[in-house]
Protein backbone atom coordinates (compact mmCIF):
# COMPACT_ATOMS: atom_id res chain seq x y z
CA UNK A 1 0.00 0.00 0.00
CA UNK A 2 2.94 2.04 0.99
CA UNK A 3 4.62 1.82 -2.52
CA UNK A 4 1.09 2.88 -4.55
CA UNK A 5 0.80 5.98 -2.12
CA UNK A 6 4.15 6.96 -3.23
CA UNK A 7 4.26 6.08 -6.79
CA UNK A 8 1.17 7.64 -6.80
CA UNK A 9 2.70 11.32 -5.37
CA UNK A 10 5.73 10.77 -7.41
CA UNK A 11 3.09 10.81 -10.67
CA UNK A 12 1.22 13.54 -9.42
CA UNK A 13 4.98 15.38 -8.97
CA UNK A 14 6.20 14.81 -12.39
CA UNK A 15 2.81 16.25 -14.09
CA UNK A 16 2.56 19.34 -12.09
CA UNK A 17 6.09 20.49 -12.92
CA UNK A 18 5.78 19.11 -16.10
CA UNK A 19 5.65 22.72 -17.79
CA UNK A 20 8.54 24.16 -15.35
CA UNK A 21 12.03 25.13 -17.11
CA UNK A 22 13.78 23.10 -14.12
CA UNK A 23 12.65 20.21 -15.23
CA UNK A 24 13.15 20.90 -19.22
CA UNK A 25 16.73 21.70 -18.61
CA UNK A 26 17.48 18.08 -16.99
CA UNK A 27 16.50 16.69 -20.56
CA UNK A 28 19.26 16.59 -22.55
CA UNK A 29 19.51 18.62 -25.97
CA UNK A 30 22.16 18.52 -28.16
CA UNK A 31 24.04 21.59 -29.48
CA UNK A 32 23.10 21.91 -33.74
CA UNK A 33 25.33 23.55 -35.95
CA UNK A 34 24.61 23.91 -39.65
CA UNK A 35 26.14 25.39 -42.73
CA UNK A 36 28.92 27.45 -43.33
CA UNK A 37 30.73 28.78 -39.91
CA UNK A 38 32.81 31.99 -41.00
CA UNK A 39 35.09 33.41 -38.35
CA UNK A 40 35.23 37.23 -38.19
CA UNK A 41 39.04 37.79 -39.59
CA UNK A 42 38.35 35.64 -43.04
CA UNK A 43 35.17 37.87 -43.47
CA UNK A 44 37.32 40.84 -43.05
CA UNK A 45 39.70 39.93 -45.81
CA UNK A 46 36.65 39.71 -48.56
CA UNK A 47 36.33 43.20 -50.30
CA UNK A 48 35.11 43.85 -53.75
CA UNK A 49 36.82 43.78 -56.76
CA UNK A 50 37.25 40.18 -56.01
CA UNK A 51 36.67 37.00 -58.40
CA UNK A 52 34.82 34.09 -57.84
CA UNK A 53 38.33 32.20 -56.94
CA UNK A 54 39.70 34.09 -54.47
CA UNK A 55 36.65 34.47 -52.32
CA UNK A 56 35.88 30.97 -52.76
CA UNK A 57 39.71 29.90 -51.74
CA UNK A 58 39.36 32.66 -48.61
CA UNK A 59 36.18 31.79 -47.16
CA UNK A 60 35.21 27.89 -49.11
CA UNK A 61 32.57 27.00 -50.99
CA UNK A 62 29.20 28.28 -50.37
CA UNK A 63 26.01 27.08 -48.57
CA UNK A 64 23.72 28.34 -51.57
CA UNK A 65 24.37 29.46 -55.12
CA UNK A 66 21.22 31.28 -56.56
CA UNK A 67 19.73 29.06 -58.85
CA UNK A 68 18.50 31.51 -61.52
CA UNK A 69 22.29 32.91 -62.25
CA UNK A 70 22.39 36.25 -60.77
CA UNK A 71 25.76 35.30 -59.48
CA UNK A 72 24.50 35.24 -55.50
CA UNK A 73 26.35 33.55 -52.68
CA UNK A 74 24.82 32.87 -49.82
CA UNK A 75 27.08 31.45 -46.93
CA UNK A 76 24.26 30.72 -43.60
CA UNK A 77 25.18 29.68 -40.37
CA UNK A 78 22.68 28.44 -37.97
CA UNK A 79 23.12 27.91 -34.83
CA UNK A 80 20.96 25.83 -31.65
CA UNK A 81 21.98 25.59 -28.67
CA UNK A 82 20.02 22.92 -27.17
CA UNK A 83 18.50 24.94 -24.32
CA UNK A 84 18.94 28.45 -25.84
CA UNK A 85 17.43 30.48 -28.82
CA UNK A 86 18.69 29.77 -31.80
CA UNK A 87 21.08 31.91 -33.91
CA UNK A 88 21.27 32.35 -37.93
CA UNK A 89 24.27 34.62 -39.38
CA UNK A 90 23.96 35.20 -43.40
CA UNK A 91 27.01 36.23 -45.81
CA UNK A 92 25.30 37.47 -48.97
CA UNK A 93 27.59 38.09 -51.74
CA UNK A 94 26.63 39.41 -55.32
CA UNK A 95 29.10 39.00 -58.20
CA UNK A 96 28.91 40.83 -61.73
CA UNK A 97 28.80 38.91 -65.12
CA UNK A 98 32.55 39.05 -64.90
CA UNK A 99 32.70 37.14 -61.70
CA UNK A 100 33.89 40.33 -59.70
CA UNK A 101 32.48 40.72 -56.12
CA UNK A 102 30.42 43.76 -56.26
CA UNK A 103 28.02 43.86 -53.48
CA UNK A 104 28.63 42.42 -49.26
CA UNK A 105 25.86 41.95 -47.44
CA UNK A 106 26.53 40.39 -43.90
CA UNK A 107 23.15 40.46 -41.76
CA UNK A 108 23.98 40.18 -37.90
CA UNK A 109 22.75 37.07 -36.12
CA UNK A 110 18.97 36.56 -35.64
CA UNK A 111 17.41 34.91 -33.06
CA UNK A 112 14.27 32.85 -32.96
CA UNK A 113 12.80 31.47 -29.78
CA UNK A 114 12.72 27.76 -29.38
CA UNK A 115 9.42 26.17 -30.91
Amino acid sequence: MRCKTLTAAAVVLLMTTAGCSTLERVVYRPDINQGNYLAANDVAKIHQGMTQQQVAYTLGTPMMRDPFGSNTWYYVFRQEPGHEKVKQQTLTLTFDSKGVLTNINNKPALTDHKG
